[in-house]
């Protein structure tokens, strides 16, 4: 089917020889001044500096996740004779590797115990828990003692400050 030709005039008569505006560019979003530049390029090494920070901390607090494993792992073992041994066999290794070998390896008895409670701001172990520490050979724990026993040693492991100051490895 054909459609008739349009007249020579065709529309309305008023816009005759009009011409249409043309619209203008798209606006950019991204920024156009060097300011903005330089804030971009700063915050993005601020992030990075943040990031490795986080990284560095993580990749130093491996020692505290594997000793936290290690002890919930205990909690999990029904009653065991050696358990007061085990324990204090992971915090010396936690210690070893927060602190220097040599304020560390020669500890046991009651300055071990006193060296663990001094490293965190409040004691946690009270002083039950001190002495089947200190006197790991001679005592055995009782059943109620070894959830709060491991609770304690959870929260020494956590929570034990690193003083750059006493030789230590890291922070």
């Amino acid at each position: 089917m054909n459609t008739p030709p349009l007249p020579e005039i065709f529309g309305n008569y008023a816009l005759k020889g009009f011409s249409e505006v043309a619209p203008p560019a798209d606006i950019n979003w991204l920024p156009q001044t060097v300011g903005w530049l330089w804030f971009a390029v700063a915050a993005l090494a601020f992030s990075a500096y943040y990031l490795l920070g986080v990284l560095r901390r993580w990749y130093h607090n491996r020692y505290r996740r594997e000793a936290i494993a290690r002890l919930r792992a205990l909690a999990d073992k029904p009653d065991s004779t050696e358990l007061i041994g085990d324990i204090n066999r992971i915090l010396k290794i936690t210690a070893l590797v927060a602190y220097s070998r040599g304020a560390v390896a020669k500890l046991s008895g009651e300055s071990w115990v006193n060296f663990l409670n001094q490293q965190c701001d409040q004691p946690p172990f009270n002083d039950q828990q001190f002495q089947l520490l200190a006197n790991t050979v001679y005592h055995l724990a009782k059943p109620g003692e070894q959830p709060e026993l491991i609770q304690a040693s959870l929260h020494w492991v956590e929570q034990h400050r690193v003083d750059s100051g006493k030789g230590t490895k890291h922070a």
